[in-house]
């Protein structure tokens, strides 16, 4: 199996226009993020060269999942989403040239965090029925 990725073209990721960004957080930002996350069950914002973002497609796609899979790196929107995503995940800095929080996972539409949340569920057995409820998994 294999997880979809979307790729819109090259973002230039600076810490200057990072750090700008944090102190704005457009709604229209929020409402791509939300209508991203809406568009399949499990939705993975990610940086293409993170380890910790492949690790975390590397786990859905063992368990059977496919992922829609938003390169934050390599989209258009990339930067003003990473940081709207580090806003909602409780960050109050961050810089592209460390992923930050990333990767960020919704399932069903609704934000499960970051790493640390996903492997937790995971660990602790919850991961399993939210993959279900959101119709990721069947069995």
């Amino acid at each position: 199996m294999q997880y979809k990725t979307e790729t819109r073209g090259a973002v230039s990721y600076n810490n200057g226009k990072v750090n700008n960004m944090m102190n704005v957080f457009p709604s229209e930002t929020l409402a791509k993020i939300e209508s991203m996350a809406a568009e399949n069950a499990v939705v993975i914002f990610s940086m293409s060269t993170c380890c910790m973002c492949h690790a975390i497609k590397r786990l859905f796609r063992g368990m059977g999942v496919s992922p829609a899979v938003h390169e934050l790196d390599l989209h258009p929107s990339g930067a003003e989403i990473h940081c709207a995503l580090l806003r909602l995940l409780g960050c109050s800095s961050g810089g592209a040239a460390t992923p930050g929080a990333l990767p960020v996972v919704f399932i069903g539409g609704k934000m499960v965090g970051s790493m640390e949340r996903v492997m937790a569920s995971h660990i602790n057995g919850s991961l399993v029925p939210l993959l279900k409820n959101a119709g990721a998994l069947w069995l």
